[in-house]
């Protein structure tokens, strides 16, 4: 990181999606009909069948949260009325019956993730009927991928021993920054000794993999309050890390309007705090697995990131294969073949759309030839750092070269300041270089035709890349 020079980092400093699919979710059509999707289920009903599809990837939307995080830019509902969980998972288990009779009972799943909002909202004895409902709608890999997002203010060590129980077996820690000002200017408040001792109450469990949530760029940190909470982190050592920028955009999302943006790091300091934080978890042994992820190197991520095996979906990097993902509950975010889907965002729409019958579809896009081949260099980028042309050529039935002379020529600049190698000769390959993985998104950015399209519309989509 210290080798990008302030002038780079600032001209690549730019709004820019995170590319957790392509294209990205901002490019879904509202009104969005469930025809499609509902042909879409059948068919791979079809394939599963004939033993012909990859395991599922479940993603199951929990929204609520006990108290509001001023820099959170979820789709969450915040209460402290413990009886709308139960409401909600009443209108989860009648999604799922829909989507079943449409996808077949019984589809193996290799991957389930919870993610909010705050899933440990809910009450042990609501997760356990949350998982069962899964369990008798799904086949459950016995070597599969099972995590949950966690507010250390949430549980408890026995919490997590039931957790484990339930059989998830990864886990996500939301600490963010354990310096005590920058916990009161966000409002999440949470003591670093209780963090410390959940971590080790994970472990004790047996938990595969232990993940911190940790952001840059938050009012009042300091380049000496950020590395305190650096080496609290290096104390903790998890397995792995994700190092979020703070991205402030109060316009769009009405709970970061309660932070001073003259308490926010200028550009130069953000920077600072974001080569401090690499530095020192790179001496401290993890691997920078790609954009703002790192694991320590015996973790699966890491090992997947060695061996050219590490994926892309909605919840980030994973070590599963290319596989359909289904999303359940409000705007929760599926794929299917060439088809992506979101759930209604809106609580009301979502129950209205369960209490009609219909599944709870708000907005869509069926990918067309030009997406999938421009998502398959996106993703190339984002996950090996490199794009051999011959194998997009193949699998597309395109001329790399002429397909995309314009983006070729954009990236001579990148080239030049050292954040890729491009060979044009040959069969043809781009490489990122060790420096040019802390900027990756912008070099896939210059694939991304929506985004070309959408330049000078005046205003701001994505968070800043740096």
């Amino acid at each position: 990181m210290s080798m990008i020079t302030p002038e780079v980092l600032r001209r690549m400093d730019q709004p820019g999606p995170r590319y957790t699919s392509y294209p990205t979710a901002d490019r879904f059509v509202d009104g969005f009909q469930p025809a499609g999707f509902i042909a879409a289920l059948a068919q791979r009903r079809e394939h599963a069948n004939a033993g012909l599809v990859h395991p599922l990837s479940l993603y199951v939307h929990i929204p609520f949260c006990e108290s509001l995080c001023y820099f959170c830019a979820c789709n969450k509902i915040v209460t402290r009325q413990r009886d709308r969980a139960q409401e909600y998972l009443d209108y989860l288990t009648r999604e799922v019956a829909l989507q079943v009779a449409h996808l077949g009972p019984g589809q193996a799943v290799s991957q389930l993730h919870l993610g909010g909002g705050t899933p440990t909202f809910l009450s042990d004895e609501q997760l356990a009927q949350l998982m069962q409902l899964l369990r008798d709608n799904f086949r459950l890999a016995p070597d599969g991928e099972f995590s949950i997002e966690v507010d250390p203010r949430t549980v408890t060590p026995q919490r997590l021993a039931n957790l484990a129980a339930l059989g998830f077996n990864r886990l996500s820690f939301g600490v963010q920054d354990f310096d005590p000002a920058v916990q009161q200017a966000v409002h999440r408040v949470q003591a670093a000794e209780e963090v410390f001792a959940l971590v080790a109450a994970a472990r004790a469990q047996g938990f595969k993999s232990i993940n911190i949530d940790l952001i840059y760029g938050l009012p009042r940190q300091t380049a000496a309050s950020f590395a305190r909470t650096l080496e609290q982190v290096r104390q903790l050592r998890p397995d792995r890390l994700a190092l979020y920028a703070y991205a402030h955009l109060p316009e769009r999302f009405k709970p970061q309007r309660r932070i001073a943006q003259s308490e926010l790091p200028v550009l130069d300091d953000k920077l600072g705090l974001l080569r401090l934080a690499l530095d020192s978890l790179v001496q401290a042994g993890y691997v920078h697995v790609g954009m703002d992820h790192l694991a320590l190197p015996g973790d699966a991520l890491a090992v997947a990131k060695r061996q050219g095996r590490l994926h892309r979906n909605f919840q980030g990097y994973s070590t599963q294969a290319h596989c359909d993902l289904l999303g359940l509950g409000v705007s929760a975010i599926g794929r299917m073949g060439a088809l992506f889907t979101e759930n209604a965002r809106d609580w009301a729409h979502y129950r209205s759309c369960i209490d009609q019958g219909q599944l709870p579809i708000a907005r869509g896009l069926l990918l067309s030839r030009d997406d999938l081949v421009r998502q398959s260099v996106i993703m190339a980028f984002m996950c090996q750092g490199e794009v051999q042309f011959e194998s997009i050529a193949t699998a597309h039935f395109i001329d790399f070269r002429r397909y995309f002379e314009p983006e070729l020529a954009v990236l001579a600049e990148f080239e030049r300041d050292g954040l890729l190698e491009m060979n044009l000769a040959d069969q043809g390959a781009i490489r990122v270089t060790a420096i040019g993985w802390y900027l990756v998104r912008t070099i896939a950015m210059v694939f991304d035709r929506y985004l070309q399209l959408a330049r000078g519309e005046g205003r701001e989509r994505f968070s800043r890349v740096v």
